[in-house]
């Protein structure tokens, strides 16, 4: 489903004219399975977070090769990135990404409006997946009125709704309680025996990163897998 080659990525720091070019992701490949759940485990300021972004595109490596579903989207212009996105990819966020003036429907609904879907068809696409997810009776709140777990539950309703076969999640349980991060990790699994998603979820935190099928080690832009190195 995803396969990374060789990427190397760095980062321009420091005043003008003084810039040092800081390394960020050093050859990093791996690769990711149809169906799977893969976690990228590390600290902060290790590298995964911008491994992510690149993955899905908002960045462009400095070298290197990424094919998704045979599809080299390393190559794609900014437009392309954006149209494959919409297209392939869901995003979960640890702080949920939420439009505040936006009820929870509204919020779920918007990215099937960026497809051009008719009014009828959002409603009843919405309304369907707002049930499954347990969020029907939220529908019209708007986020601030909703607690860290069902703010959660939206933003994996507005991930799943536009039918993705990848999901990205950043940190999806770092802003909630220890009750509801195992509720919301349950759903993650649910989803991907269900309905066949592939996940890849960052997170710095094991209990986490153990929920996935296979887990890969970030640490000073070097990637491994548990038991066997892939970049040096």
């Amino acid at each position: 489903m995803i396969t990374v080659e060789n990427i190397n990525h760095s980062f321009l720091i420091g005043r003008k004219g003084k810039e040092t070019n800081v390394p960020v992701l050093k050859r990093v490949s791996f690769s990711v399975q149809q169906g799977e759940i893969v976690s990228i485990v590390g600290r902060s300021g290790s590298g995964k977070s911008t491994l992510l972004h690149i993955l899905a595109g908002f960045l462009k490596p400095d070298s290197g090769k990424i094919r998704v579903k045979d599809t080299v989207t390393s190559a794609f212009t900014e437009q392309q990135s954006a149209q494959f996105r919409l297209e392939n990819f869901g995003f979960i966020f640890q702080n949920f990404q939420l439009m505040p003036g936006l009820t929870a429907f509204e919020n779920v609904e918007l990215p099937l409006k960026l497809k051009g879907m008719n009014h009828h068809q959002r409603k009843d696409k919405v309304n369907k997946l707002m049930m499954e997810v347990g969020l029907n009776a939220v529908q019209d709140h708007y986020p601030n009125e909703l607690s860290g777990g069902q703010q959660q539950r939206v933003s994996i309703a507005r991930a799943l709704i536009t039918d993705p076969p990848i999901i990205f999640a950043d940190e999806p349980t770092g802003s909630l309680d220890s009750e509801t991060e195992q509720e919301v990790l349950q759903l993650i699994q649910t989803l991907n025996k269900t309905l066949g998603i592939t996940f890849v979820i960052i997170t710095h935190d094991d209990e986490v990163a153990h929920r996935a099928n296979r887990i890969y080690r970030m640490h000073d832009g070097n990637l491994a897998e548990e038991g066997a190195i892939h970049a040096v």
